[in-house]
This record gives C-alpha cells, sequence and structure tokens, in this order.
C-alpha cells in the first residue's frame, strides 16, 4: 500500500485554506473565462453566419467562433502560466513544507503574503523559478525518450508495448515531480537553486521505487476522484450551453473537462503534493 497518511495531507490542506480559496479563484475564474470567450465567440459566429447562403452556416460559424474564443483564452493561460507557478503552486507549496516541518503559519490573507515572501526569498524572479521548473521536467522528458529510443532499436517482438507501459508508469510517478523537487529547494533553504534542483532530482531516482510506488497508487486516486468529477460536472456544463446559439451540444463535454480541470487544481493537485512531500522527505531523511 502507500505510505503517505491520508489524513495528514487532508489536514494541512485545511490550515492552507486561503490557498485553497486563492486557487479556486484563480481556476474557476480560468474557467468562467473560457465560458464566456467560448460563448462570446459562437454568439458573434452565429451572429455572422446569417451571411451566409448555406442553411447550416450559422451553425457552422458558431461553431468556428467557439473554436476561436477557447484558443483565445487557453494563449492567455499558456502566457500566464508564469505567474500562476510563482504566485500560486509555490506559494502554496511553500506553506505546505512548513507544515509537514512542524513549523507555524500565519493564518488568512497574511498566510499568502508570508508565502509570496519566502518564496520571493529563494527565487528573486518568477522566471528563475519558471527556468529551474521546466529543467527539472526536460529531465524528466529525457528519460522516458530514452527508452523509446532504446526499443526502437532493439527487434525485440513486444518490447515497443513493454516500454509504452512503462512509459506510462514513469509518467505517472514523475507527475509532481517538480513541485516536490520546488518543496525541497524551500525546505533546505537554498542559495543556489539550480545545484538544489539537480540534487533533488538525484535523491529522486536513488529513491525512485518508493516514490513509483505512491505516485502510482495516487494516480489512480486522482484518477477515480477525477472522472467522477467529470460526471458531475457535465449536468451544469451542459446547462450552460442551453442557452448558447445553435447545437453545441459537443462543447458541453468540452466545458466539464474544463471545470474538472479546475476542479482538479483547484482541490485535487494540492492534497496530491502534500501527500508525495510526505513520502519524499521521510525518505531521503532515511
Amino acid at each position: 500500500m502507500w505510505d503517505f497518511d491520508i489524513g495528514r495531507s487532508v489536514s494541512i490542506m485545511m490550515r492552507t485554506w486561503p490557498f485553497i480559496v486563492f486557487r479556486m479563484i484563480v481556476y474557476f475564474g480560468i474557467t468562467l473565462a473560457y465560458i464566456m470567450a467560448t460563448g462570446t465567440g459562437a454568439s458573434v459566429g452565429y451572429g455572422v453566419g446569417h451571411i451566409s447562403t448555406d442553411p447550416d452556416g450559422p451553425l457552422s460559424f458558431a461553431l468556428w467562433g467557439g473554436v476561436v474564443g477557447f484558443g483565445v483564452v487557453s494563449m492567455a493561460v499558456y502566457w500566464l502560466r508564469e505567474y500562476i507557478l510563482y504566485v500560486v503552486k509555490a506559494g502554496h507549496i511553500a506553506v505546505m513544507v512548513h507544515l509537514i516541518d512542524g513549523h507555524d503559519v500565519p493564518d488568512g490573507q497574511n498566510q499568502i503574503a508570508y508565502a509570496k515572501e519566502v518564496v520571493t526569498e529563494r527565487f528573486a524572479e518568477a522566471n528563475i523559478l519558471f527556468v529551474v521548473d521546466q529543467l527539472v521536467k526536460g529531465a524528466i522528458r529525457a528519460i522516458t525518450g530514452l527508452l523509446g529510443g532504446i526499443a526502437a532499436f532493439l527487434p525485440i517482438p513486444g518490447l515497443s508495448g513493454l516500454v509504452s507501459f512503462l512509459n506510462t508508469v514513469i509518467r505517472l510517478s514523475l507527475t509532481y515531480v517538480d513541485e516536490i523537487i520546488l518543496g525541497y529547494n524551500i525546505r533546505i533553504n537554498s542559495s543556489s537553486p539550480f545545484e538544489t534542483a539537480r540534487q533533488g532530482v538525484v535523491l529522486y531516482a536513488q529513491n525512485g521505487k518508493t516514490m513509483v510506488k505512491n505516485a502510482v497508487w495516487l494516480a489512480v486516486i486522482m484518477w477515480g476522484v477525477s472522472f467522477v468529477i467529470f460526471l458531475l460536472m457535465l449536468a451544469p456544463a451542459a446547462a450552460i450551453l442551453y442557452v448558447m446559439p445553435g447545437q453545441l451540444a459537443g462543447w458541453a463535454f468540452v466545458l466539464a473537462i474544463v471545470f474538472a480541470w479546475a476542479f482538479k487544481a483547484a482541490f485535487i493537485e494540492p492534497f496530491a503534493i502534500a501527500c508525495l512531500m510526505q513520502v519524499y522527505f521521510r525518505t531521503i531523511e532515511g
């Protein structure tokens, strides 16, 4: 079974409620932006579509208008990813690290200000943290790519399927490794974030068996919860699309995914990170 304490992780989430609320505002705000942009794009497209002589013109234009609106918000979220990482994720991780180590942290809005101060001490600029994060992710992609490259050169029947399965397991086990390494960076009060990140990845690899086991268990739990959330989100997504022009039923599926993503980012991800940081800190000390 797993080595993390679910009760303790839930307790950490409850004690970091200001960040949970902050994450809800950020990620559900992004969801609202998706809904408004998709709806506006579909409405504009539906109106423009009446110019077309094609009887299906309004519906076709509405569909493409929704696609454009969805794409515009996706681009905005992509460009805001550094801010989201620096303020939302890193700040929350900083507070969770201190709670795991038994330190006291402020409550309310003071907790967010305190976390921002801690992160700023470690990473003076958002782009430094972002570069460290991308370097860790690059190392992960190199590992999975190496396995695929080896399989391509070895003429062993069924090897590609086995490697594909192993890559899936590796990706599951490394989903939150960049957040864990960030927590390790903050925990040891590093003055050299790049070198500490390298050491953190090495320690993760040295204790890979334990980390993979717990990460896969956690991934199964998260997949199950995320699927249930997705099913529950289909109803409100369909209700929102009911007021949109045209028969855009397919967008209910897309918006349900966005709703589920927002819920996952606000609630499930912090829980997973708290669980894995427990295991990581305890394992590298042992």
